[in-house]
């Protein structure tokens, strides 16, 4: 029994007549007085049905009634529902991001009961089984050869489905059913939990290299110690990250504990899939959107009972209800995706932290691009640094050059320049794989009338339609708006007179294959890789050389080996420069680097070329130096004399709701309310640069904390303390990431 179980046994039981706190997945969020039915005994962290107005809803037991409700108006405990109950770890972890993150209790319960139907008793499949018949009554049912074959399959068999039976005898499940009319054969229903087989702990991994094998043993050692340590795991692009951390995997498990491992995209991990059977001989549990109902359901439930031992997921697994959790893997650490912007916002990176913390585990951040929070508290002492300095295998990392685009003079329709066409034409030429990397999706994220100038914009959001010529429709990649390119203007109604402005992937293909035109090539964007499916596809075709050239947006650079492919081109290095946000340096720097070690990850060596109009930024600096650690340590000190994060705190409020001056009001009304601390600066209101979002005007503040001061407690009184306009939101954002 694991201590969590253990505690919950241990804690004092609530019988009939006590009173007993739950708490609901409602966004009122707080903790709910109820009474024990006589009969019932209650333990903190059951899950139990109880009335909520005319409502019954599923709850957590989190304790003892607060008492501050007249026992004659508290209702009772409907019924316990028969699920495992929520570990102790797991509600502290539920309170600890509510408090941290300024939302209820009741939000945060919400993803940590994302599977309702899989607190109930699991439901049973319908199958069948030969009828206990006397003679006579079987001469009465009527006999064909198919009907045999299906009574031969049954005989001696435990009961099967109509679909199982028909497959085995060769016929339709038509034929099962007549049987069954037929008296033949009984009906039961049958309970069918999936199995999920162990991992195969003994299985030997690759030979590692001396660094890999030291960071596997310093690894291996701290998931034996059973406490909690932070590690950085920092490895150059193709370095054996991964091997090394299956190491640290295998060990959990030999101890009994489970494990769980963050992607930013696991619907796009196929690769990491494969290499994880082929480490330990079975598929570890996935947990991200893609999945079916009856697959959460079952997955759910297993993680709960302890029979999934690993899960590779998306940040919503942070919130199953481990049965004995002992290691977390965040792989990409650094990437933006593990932040969620939206409902409850958090980052799943921290949050995993502090998961790890409170339940006295190891955690390992592993990145070829460490965020600079991640740095700075490696050199704060908080965090352990495991170090893979080299390419396995003897690979080297790839020949980065920068092209000047200031001194190509493309047309204004091309965006290849003569050196990177060269160096493709001589990739394709070697048999050889090639890569296109263009952070746009859809064919051009600009379109306007040649005549009058008018750009189409989406109704909802401040942003402009981007065309999708392969579907033929302009769409919003904010709000998903869309409609077909319209024959007219409808600001001059010219007539044909619209133009794309800009490239994206599918105009960048547009422009390869008139110059390549033999050129097997595959676009990889979120448009086209709609999920694991088409992802696992994408990847197997590249393996099996099927395509020549990817050309592909941000997905492209995460974690993919493919040994044929010798060279990667950025369309446009300067993409991510733009705008005034403080991590664009950082993002670009470590978006570039990801997508460079892609290339010459085999025996045949790599090379990457960076189209760009500023080849003296920093950023481009670095990459045509190779020496990340100085780009870092400016990066650092920019920040340090900013006293922006990591040495400063920063908490976004984010006000938007259908009326605008209602929003404006809002706003004015946070304004006279708004703190007056030494150490505490408050910024705004300014129009978001999204300043309408799905229908929604937007204003955003951003205060700034000096280290110490606790910026919760001081957003917690603001925030009571200001007169609230109807229909207006005030989101909350600790710790921004984005700024849009």
């Amino acid at each position: 029994m694991n201590s969590d179980s253990l505690q919950n046994t241990l804690d004092p039981a609530f019988t009939g007549g006590s009173r007993v706190g739950v708490l609901l997945p409602v966004p009122l969020g707080k903790v709910y007085d109820y009474l024990v039915g006589q009969g019932q005994s209650l333990h903190a962290g059951d899950f139990v049905r109880v009335p909520f107005g005319p409502r019954k809803l599923v709850g957590v037991v989190w304790g003892a009634g607060a008492g501050d409700v007249a026992e004659a108006k508290l209702k009772s405990v409907s019924a316990k529902l028969p699920a495992p109950p929520m570990a102790e770890v797991t509600r502290k972890f539920i309170d600890w991001l509510a408090a941290y993150t300024l939302s209820t209790q009741g939000q945060v319960l919400k993803m940590a009961m994302s599977v309702e139907d899989a607190l109930e008793d699991p439901r049973g499949v319908k199958v069948f089984q030969i009828a206990d018949l006397d003679a006579d009554h079987h001469a009465n049912v009527k006999m064909t050869k198919t009907r045999e074959r299906v009574l031969d399959v049954l005989r001696g068999s435990p009961p099967m489905t109509a679909s199982e039976i028909a497959l085995a005898a060769g016929c339709s499940p038509a034929v099962v059913t007549g049987l069954y009319k037929a008296g033949a054969l009984v009906e039961a229903s049958q309970v069918r939990e999936r199995t999920w087989a162990a991992p195969d702990v003994a299985s030997a991994g690759p030979v590692l290299s001396d660094a890999q094998a030291r960071a596997a043993h310093d690894l291996v050692a701290r998931v034996q110690a059973g406490a909690f340590v932070g590690l950085l795991l920092d490895g150059v692009p193709g370095s054996g990250k991964t091997e090394v951390y299956f190491e640290a995997v295998a060990e959990a498990l030999r101890e009994g504990k489970q494990v769980l491992v963050l992607l930013p995209e696991i619907a796009l991990g196929s690769q990491w899939l494969a290499r994880f059977e082929k480490r330990f001989g079975v598929k570890p549990a996935e947990w991200h959107s893609d999945l079916g109902q009856r697959e959460r359901r079952e997955t759910w439930r297993a993680v709960a009972d302890g029979r999934a031992r690993v899960v590779v997921g998306a940040r919503s697994a942070l919130f199953l209800p481990f049965h004995d959790l002992g290691l977390i893997v965040v792989d990409e650490e650094h990437d933006p995706a593990f932040k969620q912007e939206e409902g409850v916002i958090y980052s799943a990176r921290d949050m995993a932290v502090v998961r790890a913390h409170l339940g006295n585990f190891p955690i390992c951040l592993v990145s070829a691009t460490p965020s600079l929070e991640s740095v700075v508290n490696v050199e704060a002492g908080k965090y352990q640094l495991l170090h893979l300095p080299e390419r396995h295998g003897g690979a080297v990392l790839p020949e980065l050059d920068l092209i000047d685009m200031r001194l190509e003079k493309l047309p204004a329709t091309r965006w290849l320049s003569g050196t990177l066409e060269q160096a493709l034409r001589d990739t394709f030429a070697a048999g050889e794989q090639a890569m296109l990397f263009l952070n746009r999706r859809g064919y051009a994220p600009l379109t306007l009338c040649r005549t009058c100038g008018h750009r189409l914009a989406c109704p909802n959001c401040s942003a402009w339609l981007v065309e999708h010529r392969v579907r033929g429709r302009l769409q919003c990649h904010h709000c998903g708006h869309n409609i077909p390119l319209p024959d007219k203007c409808p600001n001059c109604n010219a007539e044909y007179s619209f133009h794309a402005c800009g490239p994206g992937v599918e105009r960048l293909a547009e422009e390869v294959m008139g110059i390549f035109p033999e050129v097997r090539f595959a676009l990889a964007s979120s448009d086209t890789l709609s999920g694991p499916r088409a992802a696992a596809d994408l990847i197997g075709r590249i393996e099996r050389h099927e395509v020549d050239l990817i050309i592909g947006t941000q997905i492209v650079a995460k974690g993919y080996h493919f040994p044929l492919l010798t060279l990667v081109g950025v369309v446009d290095g300067d993409l991510g420069l733009a705008g005034g946000d403080l991590r664009a340096a950082e993002r670009t720097y470590q978006l570039l680097y990801q997508v460079a070690g892609r290339a010459g990850r085999g025996d045949k060596p790599g090379r990457v070329l960076v189209q760009t109009y500023l080849p003296d930024h920093p950023v481009m600096q670095a990459m045509a130096s190779g020496v990340r650690d100085t780009f870092v340590a400016e990066e650092i000190r920019a920040r340090q004399e900013l006293a922006m994060p990591p040495f400063g705190r920063l908490v976004a409020l984010i006000v938007s709701g259908k009326i605008e001056s209602a929003v404006d009001a809002q706003a004015s009304a946070l304004v006279r309310s708004s703190p007056r601390y030494e150490g505490v600066r408050v910024l705004g209101p300014a129009p978001a640069p999204l300043a309408l979002l799905r229908g929604r005007h937007r204003r955003r503040f951003l205060m700034k904390v000096k280290p110490g001061l606790p910026p919760q407690a001081i957003v917690r009184e603001w925030l009571e303390r200001t007169q609230k306009e109807k229909g207006v939101r005030i989101q909350v954002d600790v710790d921004p990431q984005s700024f849009l």
